[in-house]
């Protein structure tokens, strides 16, 4: 199994080719400019508001996640198609959400097509739906929780 790592500006050209290679959620490499989301936004971001990590698969990114320190969100979770379904998205999504926990999150967000296999998925990974936002997307919460392990349980 290809080792979940953080990310590193030599990741950056990767992950920009996961992201346009993905069917949804898509979006062109024009409209990720428009957006302000480009190769200098991440270089100058990345290790300081957003944190990433990445999955390799013979040398090249197949999957990344981006958590957000300043909103704690997952800000980015993307699997190259043809990758999907072998747990790699699990893994991603659980390095961001054990990051965010880390810094003092108490909630963490995310927003997804209603639609889309994004959130299915993070219906199944225990994500409460909580809204709807002006752009149609949906809203996902994760809360905290302290468990308790008693040694009755072990």
């Amino acid at each position: 199994m290809p080792a979940c790592v953080e990310a590193r500006h030599e990741h950056i050209p990767g992950m920009f080719r996961v992201r346009l290679a993905v069917v949804e959620n898509a979006l062109t490499e024009q409209r990720l400019t428009e957006l302000g989301i480009t190769p200098e936004f991440f270089r100058a971001e990345l290790g300081q508001r957003y944190h990433g990590w990445v999955i390799e698969e013979d040398g090249e990114v197949v999957g990344f996640s981006i958590a957000d320190l300043q909103t704690f969100s997952i800000w980015a979770l993307f699997v190259m198609p043809g990758f999907e379904g072998r747990g790699f998205g699990t893994r991603l999504l659980d390095r961001a959400v054990d990051f965010l926990w880390n810094r003092g999150a108490s909630r963490i967000w995310l927003k997804t097509d209603p639609n889309s296999r994004a959130a299915g998925f993070y219906r199944r990974s225990g994500w409460r739906e909580s809204g709807t936002i002006e752009s149609g997307e949906i809203t996902f919460e994760l809360e905290y929780r302290i468990q308790t392990i008693f040694p009755e349980n072990l």
